[in-house]
C-alpha cells in the first residue's frame, strides 16, 4: 500500500512528476496491501501453466501440417487426453503445493526487501536484476539438479519429472512435491541477493516459468527469439537430458549452458551433436537408428 493519498503527494515525495507507468501503478496499487500485490503471483502462475503451453498442444495435434520437422523426438506422439492428464496433474500440484507455498511465503519477501512503492525501477534496472536472477538461479539449480540425478535423489524424487522422456510444455512444472519445494530455493536466491520492486519480482517468476515451458516444449523452432541469447540452452539442449533419462550425466543446467561446459557435463550432448552432423553428411555409423528418431542411441558420456 502506498503512503500517499494523491498523485500530487507522490510527485512531491519523489521530487518530479510521475511517469505514465508510475501513474498507472499508483492508480492500481495505492489502496492495495503489499500482501495482496504479492499474491498476484498465484494468478500469474495459474495463467502461465494453463495458457502458455496451449499453442504447443495445437502444434502437437497438427504435426502433419508441417510441424513434424521441428519435433525433436518425432517418433513420440501424445494424444490430447494424455496432454490434458499432464495438465490435471500439474494443477493438482498447483492447488496443493504451489499456491499454499505462495500464500505463506510473503514474510520472506518482506524480509529481503521487495518493495512496492514509488519510484518504479528503470527498464535498465529491471533488465539488470532479471539477468542476475537468471544467472544465480541457473548456477544453484545446476548443482541441485546434479544431486537429484544421484541414486537416492533420482529414485525418491526426480524420477517423477522424468516420466516424460519426450517432454511437453505442460510437463515443465510436472514434478514430485518435494522437488517443487527444493527448486523454489534457487528461484528465491536472486531476489534475496539483489532485491528489487514487486513488478520486477512478478516478471522474474513469470519469465522463469515461461522459459521452462519453452525448454520442455519438445520442438526446436528456428524462429524462437531465445536463440539470440548467449549461452542459452533451449528445447533441443534440455530435450536430450530427458531422452537419456535417469542415467543422464549431461545438460543439468536449467537455462544456460556455461555450467555444463565448465564442469564437463555436456560431453554426451556434444558427442551426440557430432554424430548427428556426420549422419547429415551421409556418413554411416553403426548403431544409427535408421532415421526414426532425432537422437543417436549411444550411452550418455559420464563426466567423472
Amino acid at each position: 500500500m502506498l503512503p500517499f493519498n494523491t498523485i500530487e503527494e507522490a510527485a512531491t515525495f519523489i521530487g518530479r512528476n510521475l511517469t505514465t507507468a508510475e501513474t498507472l501503478w499508483f492508480n492500481y496499487s495505492a489502496k492495495k496491501s503489499d500482501y495482496y500485490l504479492f499474491c498476484h503471483n498465484i494468478l500469474f502462475l495459474f495463467l502461465i501453466f494453463s495458457v502458455v503451453p496451449l499453442p504447443l498442444v495445437l502444434v502437437e495435434l497438427m504435426r502433419a501440417l508441417g510441424f513434424d520437422k521441428y519435433k525433436i523426438q518425432p517418433k513420440v506422439s501424445l494424444s490430447l487426453s494424455e496432454m490434458f492428464q499432464c495438465y490435471k496433474d500439474v494443477m493438482r500440484m498447483f492447488i496443493l503445493v504451489v499456491g499454499p507455498l505462495q500464500l505463506v511465503s510473503f514474510p520472506s519477501i518482506k524480509m529481503i526487501g521487495i518493495r512496492t512503492g514509488l519510484p518504479l525501477p528503470s527498464l535498465w534496472e529491471i533488465v539488470a536484476q532479471l539477468t542476475v536472477y537468471f544467472m544465480i538461479e541457473d548456477y544453484t539449480n545446476y548443482w541441485i539438479h546434479r544431486f537429484l540425478h544421484g541414486k537416492w535423489g533420482y529414485e525418491k524424487i526426480h524420477r517423477v519429472h522424468h516420466e516424460y522422456t519426450a517432454p511437453i510444455g505442460f510437463a515443465a512444472p510436472y514434478a514430485h512435491w518435494l522437488e517443487v519445494l527444493i527448486l523454489g530455493v534457487p528461484s528465491f536466491l536472486g531476489p534475496a541477493i539483489a532485491p528489487g520492486h514487486m513488478i520486477t519480482f512478478w516478471l522474474w517468476i513469470a519469465l522463469r516459468q515461461i522459459e521452462a515451458i519453452e525448454t520442455h516444449s519438445g520442438y526446436d523452432f528456428p524462429w524462437t527469439p531465445t536463440r539470440f541469447i548467449p549461452f542459452y540452452g533451449g528445447a533441443d539442449y534440455h530435450d536430450y537430458h530427458h531422452y537419456v533419462g535417469g542415467q543422464s550425466q549431461s545438460n543439468f543446467a536449467s537455462v544456460f549452458t556455461y555450467c555444463d561446459y565448465i564442469y564437463g557435463t555436456d560431453k554426451g550432448y556434444r558427442y551426440h551433436k557430432k554424430v548427428l552432423k556426420k549422419l547429415k553428411e551421409g556418413s554411416k555409423i553403426d548403431g544409427a537408428r535408421n532415421g526414426d528418431s532425432y537422437y543417436y542411441p549411444a550411452q550418455d558420456l559420464k563426466s567423472e
